[in-house]
């Protein structure tokens, strides 16, 4: 087999330089919180476009790519989806969800109404590809649930640092994301992230984290 190789390009840093790179992007990303709140504000395509390409370069099992990112900016269709999500949400309320769960959100001020599908420039609904199909040839694709949760890991972690803000939405069950976007049934829907700015006098809740020294370990 010929040697498809390249070689790898790399600048080794100082001590100090990985100290104060590692240090300066720990204190970026603290200060993310998830916005519910949107501004109606146009941002420029050209960065929710940046924004996904930098999610796109994430390792994937294979290099198989597992994962599609629709941006979808026309009203009109966010307005469907809004539509759609509302739909399963009210029924998630009245019907699906326990009370313990429903205790629990409430302290987030979360309903089944969601108007930041509206408001928010753009909604970045994320895709796993299960398997590629060429013609009747069907080929699995290993650890897509991982390799999209790294890419989206990825694609929060873009949006903060291009100055704009995010939530995670899942909405549940969520096969009205691929009618509406016409997307082909190997590929299943996973978030959706309203990206803009927040609202003006957004508030946020006041969490506590847990403490570092709970989620990490030195071996």
């Amino acid at each position: 087999m010929e040697d498809n190789f390249i070689q790898f390009e790399y600048k080794k840093l100082s001590e100090t330089d990985l100290i104060k790179n590692s240090g300066t992007f720990l204190e970026q990303m603290s200060n993310r919180r998830t916005i519910r709140e949107f501004s109606t504000e146009i941002v420029p395509e050209e960065v929710i476009v940046n924004i996904v390409k930098a999610a796109s370069t994430a390792p994937s099992g294979g290099n198989a790519q597992p994962f599609l990112f629709c941006i979808v900016k026309d009203k009109e269709t966010k307005h469907k989806i809004r539509n759609g999500a509302e739909k399963e949400e009210k029924l998630n309320y009245e019907k699906r969800y326990s009370d313990d769960f429903k205790k629990k959100v409430s302290k987030f001020k979360v309903t089944w109404e969601k108007p930041f599908l509206d408001d928010a420039p753009y909604l970045i609904v994320v895709f796993k590809e299960k398997y590629k199909k060429t013609g009747d040839l069907i080929q699995k694709n290993n650890y897509f649930t991982e390799s999209t949760g790294i890419a989206m890991g990825l694609l929060v972690a873009s949006i903060h640092n291009a100055g704009l803000v995010t939530v995670p939405y899942s909405p549940a069950p969520m096969n009205f994301l691929s009618e509406i976007l016409d997307i082909p049934e190997n590929l299943s829907p996973v978030l959706v992230f309203p990206v803009g700015y927040p609202k003006e006098g957004t508030k946020v809740p006041n969490l506590k984290k847990k403490k570092f020294e709970e989620m990490y370990k030195v071996y």
